[in-house]
């Protein structure tokens, strides 16, 4: 079997967003990566709710921080998601083993990183300036699956 796609969330902060990409992860046989710190307990009610009784079909790691965990990826398998860019995340051709890493909600990924890896950064297009971003649960799974769609068929 071929290696599976993570979910990295960097700084979650809206724990029925995590708990949906959680049950996501689960039914989709996706890896969880959550970087601390956490805006919530992940004994959360909230958190606990919106997994609903999936958690123990969810494999979830979790980093101590956002540098821990860079610095044990290949730069290879790292997609960026943000709005901060024009290239479409139906663009590029992933493969097993990559991962959608995700900013926190309230303020994304950090401006130095998306400079830094400008050229692993993909965006879900909207056709309504006035709408700034998608809400996290709802882009971790359009983009999860495309690439499941192009992996798996």
């Amino acid at each position: 079997m071929a290696e599976p796609l993570h979910i990295v969330l960097v700084e979650p902060e809206i724990p029925p967003n995590t708990g949906s990409i959680a049950r996501l992860c689960g039914a989709t046989d996706t890896i969880l990566d959550l970087v601390h710190p956490l805006g919530f307990k992940v004994d959360d009610k909230h958190l606990k709710r919106a997994g609903l009784d999936y958690w123990p079909f969810v494999q979830i790691n979790h980093w101590p921080n956002f540098e821990t965990f860079l610095n044990d990826q290949q730069e290879n398998t790292l997609h960026f998601l943000t709005t901060k860019t024009e290239r479409l995340y139906t663009d590029v051709q992933f493969h097993p083993g990559d991962k959608l890493v995700f900013g926190k909600e309230t303020k994304g990924l950090p401006e130095d990183l998306i400079k830094l890896y400008s050229d692993r950064c993909l965006t879900i297009p909207m056709s309504n300036n006035h709408i700034r971003s998608l809400n996290l649960a709802m882009s971790a799974g359009i983009v999860l699956y495309e690439a499941l769609r192009q992996i798996r068929g």
